[in-house]
């Protein structure tokens, strides 16, 4: 949706919720969260798009190109994109499809495959990051300091889910 509403339904959301439900401090937070994220995919999927990548093929780019050696397992990938073994599976497909990134040999693992990131990956992870970055992925309207106070905040509700451990 392209056009702004001339209220803001959220807002009205809560006002109603109030009146018929109760406190409605937490509701509106979560579709505000929500709702952002939304805007926020559709401005990062129009930036990767085109690149030929969509925000899971390039954030495995972006951690390839912060391995030391440019490959990682595709376990240890799964465990630091947060992802189900099938989802990296699918995401490397199409990734090694495309040319950007090609499955090699473990060096001293037989049963371990490596994910390595090809110079074709290393130039399209440039050119998407440089799309991206230029939309600041998407997230406008706030002050550095509010961007750091709003990461900070996320976090705390990441780590009180069990996301990460400290």
């Amino acid at each position: 949706m392209n056009r702004a509403l001339p209220f803001d339904p959220i807002a009205r959301a809560a006002e109603l919720w109030e009146e018929r439900i109760g406190p409605s401090g937490t509701m509106a937070a979560v579709t505000g969260l929500m709702r952002v994220q939304q805007i926020i995919q559709s401005a990062v999927d129009g930036a990767l798009k085109p690149h030929g990548l969509t925000f899971a093929r390039y954030e495995a780019l972006v951690l390839l190109t912060f391995a030391r050696r440019s490959s990682l397992p595709m376990r240890v990938m799964g465990e630091r994109l947060q992802l189900h073994p099938t989802s990296v599976t699918n995401i490397v497909d199409r990734l090694e499809r495309d040319g950007l990134v090609k499955r090699v040999p473990h060096p001293t693992d037989r049963r371990t495959t490596l994910v390595e990131i090809t110079d074709d990956g290393r130039a399209r992870h440039a050119e998407a990051t440089k799309a991206v970055t230029e939309i600041d992925f998407g997230l406008v309207g706030l002050t550095p300091n509010q961007t750091v106070q709003l990461t900070d905040l996320l976090t705390k509700i990441r780590k009180a889910t069990g996301d990460f451990v400290d």
